[in-house]
């Protein structure tokens, strides 16, 4: 255990522009008291402003820690890449543009929600309940229409479990799930487009 150094390398790391990525930044390291403070202020990269995606592999790391400290074994844990996603600061979005979103989802929304309902003849189901439930046969049926119409606003919140920036509870929405799903997945397209480029800069050396 004294000669031997466990690192896990992080999933993805945000960092600003021109930061010092630290090993401690990158990685989860186990150590010996006597080099594990050395350890974690070792620098690994400067990140540079050009740079928006950079993938540090465990193998660079590896050799990146024998190198200083050749008479300890290295062991690796969990995965075998860290993606660096360099943050820039985000300008702040024109009230002009934010209405002109805003009005556009509104409206693509509720075209959505009344073309499903002329699909599926939502107006004639509602008259036909009401019919049966009253006896009468009227032309807007409001005694479901209104409370339906409050139904649709209130399942979208408990839907996306959401109320503003508020969540309701700690379960993950559909959308997060799904949002985590893509991520997941640009990771790894990531991850393989850089490695696909390493073993082609290989081949052309």
């Amino acid at each position: 255990m004294e000669k031997t150094i466990y690192i896990r390398m992080r999933n993805r790391v945000q960092v600003k522009p021109e930061e010092i990525l630290l090993l401690k930044d990158i990685a989860q390291i186990i150590a010996s008291e006597t080099i594990y403070q050395d350890l974690t202020v070792l620098e690994v990269k400067r990140v540079s402003p050009k740079d928006h995606i950079h993938i540090i592999d465990v193998m660079k790391v590896i050799h990146f820690i024998t190198a200083i400290y050749p008479d300890y074994e290295v062991q690796a844990i969990g995965p075998a890449q860290t993606i660096i996603e360099v943050i820039y600061k985000k300008k702040g979005m024109s009230i002009p543009f934010f209405i002109l979103v805003w009005i556009l989802l509104f409206f693509g929304a509720a075209l959505t929600i009344m073309n499903f309902h002329e699909d599926v003849s939502m107006q004639t189901v509602h008259k036909r309940l009401y019919f049966i439930m009253t006896g009468k046969e009227v032309e807007k049926p409001l005694l479901f229409q209104i409370p339906y119409s409050i139904g649709i606003g209130v399942g979208m919140i408990l839907f996306f479990n959401h109320v503003f920036k508020k969540r309701l509870n700690e379960e993950p929405s559909p959308l997060e799930v799904e949002m985590f799903n893509y991520q997941q997945s640009l990771d790894q397209y990531v991850i393989l487009y850089e490695n696909k480029e390493s073993v082609k800069h290989i081949d052309d050396d």
